[in-house]
């Protein structure tokens, strides 16, 4: 196997840079981040966003204890019951409670969007920062790969994937996640090569730092705030993805609930029961502003252009 172009042989010290230039380097990130948070907590917007999604993760969490009823516990005596004081969002074409499901759909949804957005950042910005900082046939492999992927739609790749994987839950979170990873590849090559050309690098390299090293401490670190915005937007896609693929029953299975899931039976009683479509989109569309929300606040916070 051929080995990785190296990058860290023994060069010239770039004029006007030492190792006080690397410190220096280093010490504007901390900096940086003190003032993208002050700004957050001062967008309403963002902090709007970031409430939804906290409410969000603790419904999930705590689902056991705040659900009313079993979430798939069915009763023939309470079919398609319109929202009451006994069932608040009113009871689906098997009587369970659709509230109870709702709470329970949110950790699949949410899992959903968290780990299939895990996938993509662990698998895309690793590669997108060896493409950006090795460059030439790296770059170009790399770069061909991300570019294949990007050319087909992202929910058509998504729902091929799952069709081929099988449906379940897991196999939809790795379709979405697969399918999602082309973008940090592009955006942590992007931010790499941006990166590594910033004097404190060429210090580090110049000092004899290895590769690893200089990559791990100095541009990793300076790629995380656009990469961890590009996370948060993509939770809300995700989110919306698990939805559409549970919808054509490639997703979460029966009896256990996802919001799309739900939506997906929902579809049958539209008429006769519309509470069982109305309040997962409900969820499925204060979720998703949340996260753009949360996404938009820490772009504006975090991210150099906009500072």
């Amino acid at each position: 196997m051929a080995a990785l172009p190296n990058t860290s042989s023994a060069s010239p010290v770039p004029e006007g840079t030492s190792p006080v230039t690397v410190v220096a380097g280093a010490e504007r990130l901390p900096r940086r981040r003190h003032r993208g948070l002050r700004k957050f907590a001062r967008n309403r917007a963002a902090v709007a966003g970031a409430v939804i999604v906290a409410f969000a993760v603790i419904v999930a969490i705590f689902a056991p204890w705040l659900s009313p009823y079993d979430p798939i516990a069915t009763s023939f005596m309470t079919v398609r019951q319109a929202p009451s004081a006994l069932h608040w969002f009113g009871t689906d074409e098997l009587g369970r409670d659709v509230l109870a499901r709702m709470i329970f759909g949110a950790r699949a949804s949410l899992a959903a969007g968290v780990v299939s957005v895990g996938i993509a950042v662990v698998i895309g910005v690793p590669l997108g920062l060896l493409a950006g900082y090795f460059g030439r046939w790296v770059d170009a492999i790399v770069s061909r790969l991300a570019d294949a992927l990007l050319s087909i739609p992202f929910l058509i790749l998504a729902i091929a994937m799952a069709a081929f994987l099988g449906a379940s839950l897991t196999n939809a979170m790795i379709a979405i996640g697969v399918s999602a990873m082309p973008r940090f590849v592009r955006l942590a090559r992007a931010q790499a090569l941006t990166v590594k050309a910033e004097e404190y690098v060429e210090g580090a390299r110049a000092i004899g730092l290895t590769d690893t090293r200089i990559i791990v401490r100095y541009i990793l670190p300076n790629v995380l705030p656009p990469i961890i915005v590009q996370a948060s937007l993509t939770v809300a896609t995700a989110i919306i993805a698990e939805a559409s693929l549970s919808f054509l029953g490639l997703g979460q299975l029966p009896p256990l609930p996802s919001w799309g899931s739900m939506l997906n039976t929902a579809k049958d009683f539209v008429e006769q029961a519309p509470w069982m479509s109305i309040f997962p989109g409900i969820a499925i569309f204060l979720t998703v502003l949340g996260f753009n929300l949360l996404g938009d606040g820490l772009r504006d916070a975090l991210d150099p252009r906009e500072q």
